[in-house]
């Protein structure tokens, strides 16, 4: 895949970095015109990676191939230059998919697919429904969110005390569209089967919708204290 990266902070480099890595699946190219950011980009990256320029200028997306590439993502740390390198990348050269950074969260209204922007990745909303996360569902572990967040595949310990433990599946009475997808016990996957039970220190992985996330963390989870009045 043909990537194309503006910015050459540690957003960007670190994304480049990741994609690199990948076993050569991916061509990245990466524009930066910080004189300090190039010098260190080019101790970090192969020299064909990196573009020296303005990132928000046709020529310079040019001269990255923005005409072959498939992803282009916009993380300087300027909202209004990261508009105009989505707007250039989806109305100039109809880049089919376009990721932008939004640094201000008092901006995040401005980046719309009217924009150009198909993902706007909001560092503080992340960091704001990572913390809610946490806050209302313990230990559970977010793999990947399908349907725009309406379902999760999260992973969960069985804790010695839960209500689900030492239970068959098919005797655990599970929430509403929710259901286990896969069983880790002792660094082995085992197939949910209904009369497979489940142990201490199991690691569960589920598919859950959103309204039941909670519901399915109590089966699992050790048990609530009871309030004293």
């Amino acid at each position: 895949m043909y990537v194309i990266i503006v910015g050459g902070g540690n957003t960007g480099s670190h994304l480049a970095k990741i994609l690199l890595a990948d076993n050569g699946k991916h061509v990245v190219r990466i524009i930066e015109e910080r004189p300090a950011l190039l010098e260190k980009l080019r101790k970090e990256l192969p020299p064909e990676v990196i573009i020296a320029g303005d990132g928000s200028s046709p020529s310079v997306l040019e001269k990255a191939g923005v005409d072959k590439a498939l992803v282009l993502a916009a993380v300087t740390g300027s909202d209004e230059t990261n508009l105009v390198i989505t707007s250039l990348a989806r109305f100039e050269f109809n880049v089919p998919r376009v990721i932008a950074r939004v640094n201000n969260p008092k901006n995040a209204w401005l980046f719309t697919k009217d924009m150009g922007v198909d993902v706007a990745l909001n560092q503080a909303d992340i960091l704001a429904h990572l913390v809610a996360e946490e806050m209302s569902l313990g230990d559970m572990i977010t793999l990947l969110k399908l349907k725009r967040g309406e379902y999760s595949l999260v992973e969960e310990k069985v804790y010695p005390t839960a209500r689900a433990c030492g239970k068959q599946l098919k005797d655990i009475d599970l929430p509403e569209e929710c259901t286990i997808v896969a069983i880790i016990r002792n660094h082995q996957l085992f197939i949910p089967r209904g009369t497979l039970g489940l142990e201490a220190n199991d690691e569960v992985l589920a598919l859950v919708h959103a309204s039941s996330l909670s519901d399915f963390a109590s089966l699992l989870a050790p048990p609530r204290p009871v309030e004293r009045k």
